[in-house]
């Protein structure tokens, strides 16, 4: 008499017997495990991007000579803690365009209010920060580049909704800057003559952060060979009637410059009069430029301010449109969600943001404070870096500081 076993039928698994041979599990084919393979390796990327770390390219020279144009970079996502997804549901490895196609890369729906886990510290000043662009809430589809607030401002309202398409975006599909952090929560930040002062502290300037000069030689020119070995990029401008040249120079830079025999004299270039371009963009309160700016104090989670004709456009952005609150003034009264008020007290911490090529950075002293949900992470370590004459090898692996 044989032995049966029987699984329970109720459960859909069929009768075995002991003479049963076991069926062969089916091989996948070589195409069914690339697919398998593609798509574990874009979901372990995309855990990798979001809670981890992230590569990063520097475009443009804001940072020089701390980051340089081709600098490949890693995101440090755990410094601050990682923000998780707003807009989850996106074409992996895109911001907010599909390119060649041109077309957004990501749905609106659903869309996730701002929140970060914990991470190792917090944001502090001097630090090498990414983020998303504050002004890039808004952009015009045919010049995706340019600031629309700044454009708006030069040509006016009617003639940007006129003759471009304007396009909003959510936080997390913003264009991510990378600037370093000189202003936290609750600092009173002051430019003097080109250089910033915390609380009445002046700062220490970034080793490598470079400035303008104006370099006056006794007529020869400057050996293009000898500046390359210094480091020195070529003069920005020339005043060929007055043997004058502008560069972009760190202070050693500047002193190894002025040793040069045919050096004259060499001086910091300075902003002079009043920028309108620089925030808030109100001339009549504040007369300010790159080189001259603030007081101006940094908001922080939790504080006061009280609100005046002379101050509100410092704040007005951030209660109408970081803090999501329905602002309005009649007859100088000013209204927060229908109802008056002369003060008001903030839900998010911001901070101030400059490049460490001073004279060549659009950043904080041209748009304003960052705020906290803006925040991607701390900049780590360079992976790579290359220029016209190949892999700059001396920057591969060093920190960011």
């Amino acid at each position: 008499m044989s032995l049966t076993v029987k699984k329970d039928t109720k459960q859909g698994n069929p009768s075995t017997s002991k003479g049963d041979k076991p069926k062969q599990k089916k091989k996948k084919s070589k195409t069914r495990e690339w697919i398998d393979a593609a798509i574990f390796a874009v979901i372990a990327a995309t855990i990798i991007r979001t809670f981890f770390f992230e590569a990063y390219t520097i475009p443009t020279p804001s940072m020089e000579k701390t980051l340089l144009v081709h600098d490949f970079l890693f995101v440090n996502k755990l410094a601050y803690g990682p923000r998780t997804p707003m807009t989850p549901l996106a074409v992996p490895f895109t911001l907010s365009t599909i390119p060649v196609l041109n077309i957004k890369s990501y749905s609106s729906w659903p869309h996730f209010g701002y929140h970060r886990l914990p991470g190792f510290s917090h944001l502090k000043r001097s630090d090498v920060v990414v983020f998303n662009f504050p002004d890039g809430d808004t952009i015009l589809k045919q010049s995706p580049e340019a600031d629309y607030y700044a454009m708006k401002r030069a040509y006016g309202k009617q003639y940007i909704e006129n003759n471009f398409t304007i396009v909003t975006r959510p936080i997390d599909r913003e264009e991510n800057y990378i600037k370093r952090c000189v202003g936290v929560p609750g600092d009173t930040l002051q430019v003097i003559n080109g250089f910033v002062y915390i609380d009445g502290q002046r700062e220490k300037v970034p080793p490598h952060s470079e400035k303008y000069y104006w370099v006056q030689t006794n007529g020869n020119v400057f050996n293009p060979e000898r500046l390359s070995d210094l480091g020195i990029s070529p003069a920005i401008n020339i005043d060929p009637s007055a043997s004058a040249y502008e560069f972009d120079l760190t202070p050693a830079d500047s002193a190894a410059m002025s040793q040069f025999t045919i050096v004259k004299s060499i001086h910091r270039y300075l902003a002079s009069g009043i920028d309108p371009t620089t925030f808030p963009q109100d001339t009549a309160h504040f007369k300010w430029n790159a080189d001259h700016y603030g007081p101006i104090w940094i908001p922080k989670k939790g504080a006061t301010v009280h609100l005046t004709m002379a101050n509100i456009a410092l704040y007005q952005r951030i209660i109408q449109v970081y803090e999501h609150n329905q602002f309005d003034i009649k007859n100088g009264v000013f209204y927060i969600n229908g109802q008056p008020s002369d003060h008001y007290t903030f839900k998010m911490n911001y901070y101030w943001m400059m490049g460490d090529n001073r004279d060549n950075s659009e950043d904080s002293r041209f748009w304003g404070f960052v705020p906290e949900n803006h925040v991607v992470g701390k900049a780590w370590f360079i992976w790579m870096s290359y220029d016209d004459h190949g892999i700059r090898w001396r920057r591969l692996l060093n920190g960011i500081r």
